[in-house]
Parts: structure tokens; C-alpha cells; sequence
């Protein structure tokens, strides 16, 4: 018996020993357990904690005050966006403004995210502005190298070569920015015309083929007086083959007239009726100097076709003709004002000390007071008018012979009705206008009659 007792306890203390060791596990395991989640609490403490001071952070930034984003950067101070506005409100908004607490804040925002080409950007502009000028090349390229096809920095970094004698260098950033269409035209336009370089070499290496972007640059150096140069946009335009509207060139052509320069306005018209015949080459007549004298097209509004500035008690249109006829200039007159008119006119290239004979055909439906419209030939020595037309009338021809003076180039053919004089002085009725001419004297054929119309 005393070896089976024995063997009793020795399998007593075992399975004591095993109970032990299991509690023991059991109890580490325990232990274990509340460790995680003391742990979990605590990290979720410290997120909500964080996630709390980024709510706040975030709730001050939009308030878009620059005391505001400061407390926002004090609440969220790993908030890369919030040191770069900072920045910025500290350069353009403080009143003395300290160069490295920028750049400290550029720095940071970048060292926060290194990978936004913006903080890049803005860090070059506070190197620039700091006067380090190699950091802010290194700063702007790094940008450019993150971002290259934006606009803005593109413009950025041009702005930055153009500053640092490097203009040469900027002409194709400026070209991405044109292309992309996030810069301004004519900031652009305005940059490249202060660097001083050649106007081929900004036009082939800074302008797209692009027919609307020539059309602006053409636009921009006509504002800005340099005539010689929209001359040779102008030129390039007429090459390139680009799609742009007869329109496009009347304000480049309006800057020559008013120059006094008409051999290079008639240029122009001859370009245009180069590039564009079906539209111009139908508005010339053998021998007759008036564009469109039939009234067969719509008016175009500029160069040497006719044109109308709208005004108030006066409405000019234009109808259709009989077969072969031609058609009709009518302008109706309201009967509510007074009118200085002269809102009908084209102009006409001639030469100087040279004999004219104009004629028009002219009808009159129910003009109203002494003053009716009439035709005014006028240049820079004298004007020639014809006789006014008022009451009802038929058809009638209108001729008037002038001869230029020695310095005329450009004549002015025109529309027009006094102001009247009297009491009863609105003016109201039709006025009706067909087969206007200016020739030469000795091409003049006698002129016929006006032929019946019942219109």
C-alpha cells in the first residue's frame, strides 16, 4: 500500500503544479489584457486629445482673420498649411514685416510636407524677398520639378529669371503658362515687354499657335503705342494661317488711322482681303472707291467698310434689294430727340491734291423739322456737304465734286443731320440710301438718273 500512497501524492503535487502554472498564465494573461487596454485608452486619449486641438485649430483657421490663423498654428502647430499662410499674411499684411521669421516659416511649412510645390513656391519668394537670391532659384526649381505643369508657379519662377536678368530663361515657362490659361495675358505681356527682349524672339519662343493669343498680343502692344511692333505681330498673324475674325484686326488698323499712317491702314485691308476674299472681295466695285456702296453685305463695322455707332433715337439697318438692284441703307428716326448726327460713315483711302465726284441716291419718308440728314465728305482741310433732305420724297441723286488736299490720305463719308434751330426740333421719318460712289474725276461717267422705285 505505501507505494500507491506515495504515487497519490506525487500525482497530487503534479497536477498542484499544473493548476499553479495555469493560474499563473491566467493571471499574466489577465495582466496582460489590462495593460492593452490601459494602453488603448491612453491612445485614444492622446487621439482624441490631438484630434481636439486639430478641431480647434481648424475652427480658428476659417474664421480667416490673420489673429485667428495664429491661434489656429498655436492648436495645430504640425499643420503645414497653417505656417505657410502665416507666412504670407505676415510679408503682405504686417506692418514691418520681419524677413527670417518668414523664411523660418516657409522652411517649416516645407519641412512639414515636402512634397507641395506651393510651400516650395512660397519658400523661393521669401528666400527672394530676403535677399538670397541662390536658396530662392534652388526653392523655385524644386517647385517647378513637383509641379510642372502648373500655371501659377511656371508665372512664378518667370517673374523670378525676369527679376534676375534672366528673361531669356522665362519665355518658355511664360509659354506653359499661356497654354495652361491660369495667368493673366497681358500680365504676361507686360512682363516680357519690360525685360527688353526681342519682339521675334518673344513672339517664336514665348507664344504658342495660338490665333486668339496672337490676336491679344496684337491688342496689347496696340494699347500700349508700340505700333511697330503690333506691325509685326500683325505680320506674323497674316502667316501663320491661324484662325482669328476680319474684326480681330480693326483695332490695330483704328491705332494707324489715327497715327496718320494710311499706307499702313490700307496694308492691313489688303491683308485682310488676302486672308479673307469671299467676305471682302464682293464689297469692291470697278472704279468706285466705297466699299460696299450697293449695300449688299452686313456692315462690318471697321477697316474701310461702312460703319454705325448706335444711338439713341435712331435705328440703321439695312434691307435687301431687288434682283440686280442692290440693297437699301434705311435709318428710322423716333421723333423723341433733337439729334446731332453722324453716326454712319466710312472711311475712304484717296490721294492727295486729287479730283473726286461722289453720288448717292437718297429718298426722304416723312422727315420731320427744318434740319434732315445729308451726306459730309470730310478731311483735314475742309468739309463738303449736300443738300438736306426733309418732308417725302422719291428717289433723288445727291452729288458733290471735291478735290483733296495735299495732304489728304483718308476721307471720312458720313451720314449726318444738324441739330435743328427751331421750336419744333425732334426729328422722326425714314431716311433711305442706295448706290453710293466716290470716283476719280476722270473715270467719272455722266451719271444716269435714278431709276423708278416704289419702294
Amino acid at each position: 500500500m505505501q507505494p500507491l500512497a506515495q504515487g497519490a501524492i506525487e500525482s497530487q503535487k503534479v497536477e498542484e503544479s499544473r493548476d499553479g502554472a495555469l493560474g499563473a498564465s491566467k493571471r499574466a494573461r489577465q495582466a496582460s489584457v489590462r495593460a492593452f487596454r490601459a494602453c488603448l485608452i491612453l491612445l485614444c486619449a492622446f487621439a482624441i486629445y490631438f484630434a481636439l486641438r486639430q478641431g480647434i485649430g481648424a475652427w480658428y483657421f476659417h474664421q480667416n482673420t490673420p489673429p485667428a490663423v495664429e491661434r489656429a498654428a498655436q492648436w495645430d502647430p504640425e499643420n503645414a498649411q497653417y505656417a505657410d499662410v502665416l507666412a504670407n499674411l505676415a510679408h503682405f499684411y504686417s506692418a514691418n514685416p520681419d524677413p527670417s521669421q518668414i523664411v523660418a516659416l516657409c522652411e517649416k511649412a516645407v519641412r512639414l510636407s515636402p512634397h507641395d510645390a506651393h510651400y516650395w513656391a512660397d519658400l523661393g519668394s521669401a528666400y527672394d524677398w530676403a535677399g538670397r537670391p541662390d536658396d530662392a532659384q534652388r526653392a523655385f526649381e524644386r517647385s517647378l520639378s513637383l509641379f510642372p505643369n502648373s500655371p501659377e508657379i511656371n508665372w512664378r519662377l518667370a517673374n523670378f529669371y525676369a527679376r534676375t536678368n534672366r528673361a531669356d530663361d522665362a519665355l518658355p515657362l511664360l509659354r506653359r503658362a499661356l497654354v495652361a490659361g491660369g495667368v493673366d495675358d497681358r500680365q504676361v505681356f507686360a512682363l516680357v515687354s519690360r525685360s527688353g527682349l526681342n519682339n521675334q524672339t518673344v513672339m517664336t519662343r514665348m507664344l504658342p499657335p495660338d490665333g486668339a493669343l496672337l490676336v491679344d498680343y496684337l491688342d496689347f502692344q496696340v494699347d500700349s503705342g508700340r505700333l511697330d511692333r503690333a506691325g509685326e505681330v500683325w505680320d506674323r498673324l497674316l502667316r501663320s494661317g491661324l484662325p482669328f475674325r476680319i474684326a480681330d484686326a480693326f483695332p490695330y488698323f483704328d491705332a494707324l488711322v489715327r497715327a496718320k499712317n494710311a499706307d499702313a491702314a490700307s496694308r492691313v485691308w489688303d491683308g485682310l482681303g488676302r486672308r479673307f476674299p469671299a467676305e471682302l472681295a464682293p464689297r469692291t466695285a470697278d472704279g468706285n472707291l466705297i466699299t460696299d456702296g450697293d449695300f449688299e453685305l452686313p456692315i462690318l463695322n471697321g477697316g474701310f467698310d461702312w460703319r454705325v455707332n448706335p444711338v439713341r433715337g435712331a435705328a440703321v439697318r439695312i434691307e435687301p434689294g431687288r434682283a440686280g438692284g442692290g440693297g437699301l441703307l434705311r435709318i428710322d428716326f423716333d421723333g423723341r430727340g433733337n439729334l446731332e448726327y453722324g453716326d454712319v460713315l466710312q472711311l475712304v483711302p484717296v490721294r492727295p491734291s486729287t479730283h473726286y465726284v461722289f453720288s448717292a441716291e437718297v429718298r426722304a419718308q416723312g422727315i420731320t423739322t427744318d434740319s434732315g440728314p445729308r451726306f459730309e465728305l470730310v478731311d483735314a482741310d475742309a468739309v463738303q456737304v449736300t443738300e438736306d433732305l426733309i418732308g417725302t420724297s422719291g428717289w433723288s441723286l445727291r452729288r458733290i465734286g471735291l478735290r483733296t488736299g495735299p495732304l489728304t490720305r483718308l476721307l471720312w463719308v458720313r451720314i449726318a443731320r444738324p441739330a435743328s434751330h427751331k421750336l419744333d426740333d425732334k426729328i422722326s421719318g425714314t431716311f433711305l440710301v442706295r448706290r453710293v460712289s466716290l470716283k476719280p474725276q476722270d473715270e467719272r461717267r455722266t451719271a444716269k438718273q435714278p431709276s423708278p422705285d416704289p419702294r
